[in-house]
């Protein structure tokens, strides 16, 4: 009933809300319902572990901070091409980076963390839902995507402490990155 009353009284300010809202749970469920955002962003976080010292929050941070850079540039859409294969090659590499244990010089790391980053970016700024607000969607990805790298933080530190840890991670890099080889070849047919 208070709902009805505030809708019948004050219709702008409800949607508005509900807009903001829709906009915010859609940037945060992004990153998550899609597998090749999912395992990129997990990838991201076993990495900055396996980095460690500094590069455990570092290079999480520049992802978020080039993935909303990215966002602004989708929704200005500037035309940037090769989104797809840029999301596929950044399962692949990121998944051999994991299968490698992070021993990647660090300044390529960032490169290819920052690289990668404006590829998911560009997705989801093309892909804001009309009805969405684009600040709260914005908002909604970079926290799902943060917590999608603590995630990966998590993982990386529970591994560590477990005596077959770096085995299963090396497994588990090179599962992330055939399937990222898989999703690469699909968009070819193959």
């Amino acid at each position: 009933m208070k709902r009805a009353l505030t809708i019948l009284f004050f219709p702008v300010n409800v949607f508005a809300h509900e807009s903001a809202l829709l906009g915010f749970q859609s940037g945060l469920l992004h990153p998550v319902l899609g597998l090749d955002h999912l395992l990129a962003m997990v990838s991201v976080g076993i990495i900055s572990y396996q980095v460690g010292k500094k590069a455990i929050w570092l290079v999480p941070v520049t992802f978020v901070v080039v993935m909303m850079i990215g966002g602004i540039l989708g929704l200005i859409n500037i035309g940037l091409f090769g989104i797809e294969i840029g999301i596929a090659m950044s399962v692949l590499v990121l998944g051999y980076s994991i299968y490698r244990g992070g021993n990647f010089n660090i300044a390529l790391i960032y490169l290819f963390v920052a690289f990668f980053a404006t590829f998911h970016g560009y997705a989801h700024g093309l892909e804001i839902p009309d009805i969405a607000k684009s600040w709260s969607y914005v908002l909604g990805f970079m926290i799902g995507t943060s917590l999608i790298h603590i995630l990966g933080v998590g993982i990386g530190h529970l591994a560590e402490k477990n005596k077959n840890g770096k085995n299963i991670l090396k497994f588990s890099g090179a599962v992330i990155s055939g399937m990222g080889l898989h999703m690469i070849l699909g968009m070819f047919g193959l």
